[in-house]
């Protein structure tokens, strides 16, 4: 069986410009310099948490402030360009979606809101408590239960972190990223034709 484990945010979701959106009020709260252009670079290369922390505030309370004011903007997040074609595609083919994000409960809240939770078998969030990507723990949890075949699991995701996890599970990749040992898409509907191709 083919498996295709997501990742979240800049992939399914378009979910950017509320981070900054929410990460700006979030600085101007704690008197901290915000400049878009390079905060953006930034959590696209690392991710909001190593920006978070990299802060002269307290990590709990600041990552609190993010937290409260990007649920509060949920409304203004919509789904990537595609989402809808891919995952009826998916079921099609008979190909298993999960999702692997570093988000939290808010996901599943975010899933339902955009109508596609039922299309993802199971959705690890980081209330499972596994180590931030590029860590595969939170792959390989989903390997060993549902007995994956390494050759035929994808990570689909759009920074490079993804792509490493990817490499570090011993699975495939496809990114929206160039990359060695990644498959590289332009819009997500760009794996139907990937995948005819092969």
């Amino acid at each position: 069986m083919t498996a295709f484990i997501w990742d979240l945010d800049g992939t399914l979701i378009d979910s950017y410009d509320v981070f900054l959106s929410a990460l700006s009020e979030t600085f101007s709260n704690f008197n901290l310099p915000f400049e878009r252009a390079r905060v953006y670079q930034f959590i696209k290369k690392y991710s909001v948490n190593e920006l978070l922390k990299a802060q002269t505030v307290d990590f709990d309370l600041i990552k609190s402030s993010f937290t409260e004011k990007t649920t509060a903007k949920n409304d203004e997040i919509k789904l990537m360009e595609g989402v809808k074609a891919i995952l009826d595609w998916t079921k099609s083919q008979e190909i298993e979606n999960f999702i692997y994000t570093h988000k939290g409960k808010n996901a599943h809240q975010l899933l339902e809101q955009l109508s596609i939770s039922e299309y993802f078998t199971e959705v690890v969030t980081s209330e499972y408590g596994f180590p931030r990507k590029p860590n595969p723990a939170g792959v390989d949890y989903l390997l060993e239960k549902y007995k994956l075949d390494k050759f035929k699991t994808y990570y689909i995701g759009d920074r490079q972190l993804d792509i490493e996890v990817a490499h570090n599970s011993g699975i495939q990749s496809i990114n929206f990223i160039k990359a060695e040992k990644s498959q590289k898409i332009e819009k997500l509907t760009d794996i139907i034709g990937f995948w005819e191709g092969k």
